[in-house]
């Protein structure tokens, strides 16, 4: 019997240990998966334009004669228009080859961006260039400080969107709640404007191009995850 008695001295302490309830894991209870999102209007204040000049030609020495020329009149005309920011684009020399895989002539054409926060003087100013430029791309799209007041208001929307359902959920169910993560995002589209070639609208001459700036909607929205206790 002497040898079992330290085996049974252990019995109440292991008793003990078995009786003990287990500590709650950290963080325990219902998780819960929301998203919320708002949108408001933003003027469409800033103007952007590319034009181009294209040729083609028999020598590419040729074709650089004739298309920067008619860069160079396009900037020197947008000059007069000390509101309209101007950057040279891209450039592009490429052959044209015929049936038998030799180069029969040449085409180039070089790009020119322009950047207006006043439409009615781009408006103005493209119709003069369209003399002899081309308009590869027109759109409208709000200034980066008016897109981020309207993003910052479609923010604090969205969040108390987010939270007005987070209340909704855990008064349904008789409980508290807690934010554990969220995720805010932004976006805004301007549908494109449709564009024509300098050559179908060279009977306008100068005539102003119709520039309707309209509004982009910015929308803000927010995803994350609530936890309700147990």
């Amino acid at each position: 019997m002497k040898r079992f008695r330290p085996l049974l001295h252990t019995l109440p302490l292991l008793a003990l240990l078995v009786a003990l309830p287990a500590p709650a894991a950290p963080g325990s209870g219902t998780s819960i998966d929301l998203a919320a999102e708002a949108s408001r209007p933003a003027a469409n204040d800033l103007a952007r334009a590319t034009v181009f000049a294209e040729a083609a030609g028999a020598t590419p020495s040729e074709l650089a004669k004739r298309v920067n020329g008619l860069i160079a009149d396009g900037l020197k005309t947008a000059r007069g228009y000390s509101n309209v920011r101007t950057q040279s684009g891209a450039t592009y020399t490429y052959p044209v080859y015929a049936k038998g895989g030799k180069i029969e002539s040449w085409r180039m054409r070089s790009d020119l961006t322009l950047e207006c926060s006043d439409p009615a003087a781009l408006s103005e100013l493209l119709g003069k260039l369209q003399a002899s430029l081309g308009v590869a791309s027109l759109s409208m799209l709000p200034a980066p400080e008016t897109r981020k007041k309207a993003e910052n208001e479609a923010t604090l929307e969205a969040i108390t969107a987010f939270k007005a359902r987070a209340r909704l959920i855990a008064d349904a169910l008789g409980k508290p709640y807690r934010i554990k993560h969220l995720a805010i995002n932004s976006s805004g589209r301007t549908p494109p404007l449709p564009m024509l070639r300098a050559a179908s609208l060279a009977s306008a001459e100068a005539a102003a191009m119709p520039i309707e700036a309209g509004e982009t909607l910015v929308t803000a929205s927010v995803a994350g995850q609530i936890e309700l206790p147990e």
